[in-house]
């Protein structure tokens, strides 16, 4: 493009600030919006992989054990017999204390003298403390190996929370709490490993024991981490020879893998949600566009008659977009920084809740957020504007300086756009019938079902012009019978602004029904598998499970407490299998298939239960969808402390507390398998005449002695489950508000552009006597009009999204059934968005309108 075009589209710019503003603040929003979430994702990310870097190191493999770990014995075998150099134990879990903020805390017990292969955080460094060295100080590392309690911890923690050498720190694990001290700081070498240590805390073997209160199995190890030659796989065959049936040699990639794809369906699920946003955006660029073309077809015209050829003159609309889009994609990502410390606080509580334990503090800027941010601003403004910029070159020059032929060439392609729309909702129903768990292909079909129906918006908006216009005639007067013509008239532009808010206001009324559903089936489940009326557990890190151990104490006071008709435990812990670890819940209850839920069972349903008696087990929904099991012959292998062990399964239950999975057993042929005496939870069934409030009550202050105990009632409970459930979708409803917001931008911008367009028409009815206050309710009118095309238009489209999302991409995501409930209040709710949002933007533009002079208008006629 030449110097000159540029300067002229430049000039256009700068001269109508208000839409060049519009157009940067569309785009800027939708970028924020992607930029905030990736951003979240990807330090939810690092975080689980600093973590998993902090506590395997260079490991290239671990040794496992069952729930209570390996015998340390096993650790001087490998060293004696194995002759493995290469091997440290360790002990890890996770603390908490109110010195360190109250979150969650590494505790990783370690040997000392075998760490240098592995982790470079005790690294011996001189005492005149080099500023480059990752280690602590002779002096420090004395204290470290000789007095009980000692922690490490990097100074960045320390200084945080105004620690210093020799200050004692209360530590709190599953209400049990202890006291250690600082003994040493770590000085990370980067940037990278003070953001691995940034959660943790460094022991010795027996600290960690006693903090971890693990005393009663001194000689027990969570792991024995390994560094094996790749290329050697008889040095992985006799390492496993010398282990007992309990223990797997397991590469550190498989175990850390199985857990990361826990979150991997979550974060697609909001990076599709957040592209929203930008979708909507360019809605608003391609009007905002479209109507800078058409307000410059004289222009155009004028150009092309100087011998400005029509590549040229395309690039130059195009150029302006770059510069645009350019623009609002730096605004976008700077407002998505500032976004990105929220989005990580939802989204990591909602890893938290749900999946695992993650220590990120903050938003570490990354640049391949910045770079998506950029290019999808830029590609998304150029995309939109291709189609102005077509519309600029093509149109012959006598037929640009004519602006009448414009809307006539509109209403000719809407055949063509209907059935590119029509098309395009086929090939998403292809894509969404196919029988694959792909994430890619599920959200494509989903896209190309909405972009489809938003395509179908002009031919749907002069229907529903045609019946409005005798009825709001009928009602309006004149008024009346104006606004549905001159909406008709202006189709090129106002249809566009129509299809954004259509689109924002359908997502709504989509995710709105699924989350209502979601939450009414979480509900009708809670009902039917909550059976206790008081259920104890220590505090957790997670939200929906609960694998911290109980005090035996705990059951033994729970039992017989007056009031207490039946008390029953329950063993939760993740054991390994081939397929990664999979959660285990062993229940005491005689017949706890009794409030389940089943998909399937190998029979008739009265048979499940002698089936787990005689050795069956349960798989929850989400676990067979993951694993592919069939309905009927199913089996689960399971690593137990006996070897490898193949369980058939009696039934597929439906389950909401983890898409990762649960295999359910009886409590006995757990303890069968598996070495464990230990229990995570007490459900008690109170007698008719007890009253639970009271139970609670008494009973939280007679363990007070034993354990730090949760002691909650069936209905509190309820509560925390759904308080959970709410959380988890909080983030969602704030990408609802924002994508809303960009299409409230897009109305706005129509409707700005709008009035500049017909400024002389409305010059024309000023002079043959409308009143300012007349012109002002023709433009609301006009605004109701367009919200309520909008509304009406989102109700199917929010509908079908709704079915797609909750019987195709939650199952394909999560692998979860939900009961669809439509909700009204839903409908209800988006029809008044979508006016009220219209209604709001023609505010400004209708005073602008009210205060327009009739000669000022027809100047130069």
């Amino acid at each position: 493009m030449s110097r000159p075009l540029f300067n002229v589209g430049w000039r256009y710019l700068t001269r109508h600030p208000w839409q060049t503003v519009l157009m940067i603040l569309g785009i800027a929003l939708g970028v924020a919006v992607v930029v905030a979430i990736d951003l979240a994702n990807s330090a939810a990310g690092r975080a689980f992989d600093l973590s998993t870097d902090a506590i395997a190191g260079r490991a290239t493999h671990q040794i496992v054990g069952g729930p209570t770990g390996l015998d340390e014995n096993i650790y001087a075998l490998l060293r004696t017999e194995g002759g493995v150099r290469d091997a440290a134990p360790i002990i890890s879990d996770y603390v908490g204390s109110a010195q360190l903020g109250d979150r969650p805390i590494q505790l990783l017990g370690v040997d000392p003298f075998a760490e240098a292969p592995f982790r470079s955080y005790l690294t011996d460094s001189s005492p005149t403390e080099d500023a480059g060295a990752s280690g602590a100080p002779v002096n420090q590392l004395l204290d470290f190996l000789t007095r009980p309690g000692a922690l490490l911890m990097s100074e960045a923690m320390a200084a945080e929370y105004g620690l210093a050498i020799g200050d004692p720190v209360k530590l709190d694990v599953a209400g049990r709490e202890t006291t250690g001290f600082v003994a040493g700081l770590l000085r990370p070498s980067d940037s990278l490993t003070q953001r691995a240590l940034e959660g943790l805390i460094l022991t010795d073997l027996a600290t960690a024991q006693e903090v971890t209160g693990r005393l009663g199995r001194l000689g027990r190890l969570d792991r024995i981490d390994l560094i094996l030659t790749p290329d050697d796989p008889a040095q992985l065959q006799r390492i496993q020879a010398l282990l007992p049936d309990g223990a797997q040699v397991m590469p550190v990639a498989a175990r850390t893998g199985a857990v990361a794809q826990m979150t991997a369906a979550f974060r697609t699920n909001l990076t599709a949600l957040s592209l929203l946003a930008l979708v909507v955006g360019m809605f608003l660029i391609y009007n905002s566009m479209t109507f800078s073309v058409v307000q410059r077809r004289p222009l155009f015209g004028t150009l092309r008659c100087l011998g400005v050829t029509r590549g040229e003159v395309g690039l130059m609309v195009l150029g302006e977009a770059a510069i645009i889009g350019f623009i609002g994609a730096i605004l976008g990502i700077a407002l998505g920084l500032l976004l990105g410390q929220g989005a990580v606080q939802l989204v990591t509580q909602t890893i938290n809740d749900l999946y695992y334990v993650v220590t990120v503090r903050g938003v570490a800027i990354s640049g391949s957020s910045i770079a998506k941010g950029l290019l999808l601003g830029i590609g998304a403004t150029l995309a939109s504007a291709a189609l102005p910029a077509w519309e600029a070159a093509s149109v012959p020059a006598r037929q640009a300086l004519s602006r009448s032929g414009l809307e006539d060439r509109t209403r000719r392609v809407i055949p063509f756009v209907s059935g590119v729309g029509a098309f395009a909702v086929i090939v998403g129903g292809v894509l969404l019938a196919l029988p694959t768990r792909n994430l890619i292909l599920s959200f494509a079909g989903i896209f190309a079902i909405t972009i489809g129906l938003a395509l179908l918006t002009p031919v749907a908006t002069l229907a529903l012009l045609r019946i409005f216009a005798p009825i709001t005639g009928g009602t309006l007067g004149i008024l009346g019978r104006m606004a549905p013509r001159s909406l008709s008239g202006a189709l090129s532009r106002t249809v566009v602004a129509i299809a954004a808010l259509s689109l924002a206001v359908s997502v709504t009324i989509g995710v709105g029904l699924m989350v209502d559903s979601f939450r009414g089936t979480v509900v009708a489940w809670l009902g039917q598998t909550l059976w206790g009326d008081v259920y104890i557990t220590a505090p957790s890190l997670t939200a929906t499970r609960s694998t911290t151990t109980l005090d035996a104490r705990v059951y033994e006071v729970a039992r017989d407490w007056p009031g207490v008709e039946r008390a029953d435990v329950l063993r939760s812990v993740d054991v390994d299998a081939p397929d990664g670890p999979i959660a285990v819940s062993a229940v005491s209850d005689e017949d706890f298939t009794e409030p389940r839920i089943f998909v399937s069972t190998v029979g008739p349903r009265e048979d499940v239960m002698p089936a787990v008696r005689e050795g069956a087990v349960l798989a929850s929904e989400p676990l067979a969808n993951r694993l592919g099991l069939p309905a009927h012959g199913a089996t689960v292998t399971l690593y137990t402390d006996h070897g490898a062990e193949v369980f058939p399964v009696a039934g597929i239950y439906r389950d909401y507390s983890s898409s990762q999975g649960t295999v359910m057993m009886a409590l006995d042929l757990y303890r069968e398998h598996w070495d464990d005496p230990a229990i995570s939870a007490v459900a008690l069934k109170l007698a008719p005449d007890a009253d639970a409030d009271r139970v609670v009550r008494e009973l939280s202050a007679a363990l007070t002695d034993v354990q730090g105990v949760l002691v909650r009632p069936n209905a509190a409970l309820r509560a925390d489950a759904l308080a959970v459930f709410d959380r988890a979708f909080a983030i969602t409803g704030a990408l609802q508000l924002l994508a809303a917001l960009v299409a409230f931008v897009g109305i706005l911008s129509a409707l700005l552009a709008l009035q500049l367009e017909r400024g002389r028409e409305f010059g024309v009815m000023r002079a043959i006597g409308l009143t300012g206050r007349q012109l002002r309710g023709l433009m609301l009118l006009e605004t109701g009009m367009m919200g309520a095309i909008a509304g009406i238009l989102a109700l199917p489209t929010g509908l079908i999204l709704a079915l797609i999302l909750i019987y195709v991409i939650n199952r394909r995501s999560f692998g979860w059934t939900l009961q669809f409930e439509p909700q009204p209040e839903v409908f209800l709710q988006a029809m008044a968005l979508a006016v009220g949002a219209a209604v709001l933007a023609g505010i400004y533009p209708a005073i602008r309108l009210a205060r327009l002079q009739a000669a000022a208008a027809l100047r130069g006629d």
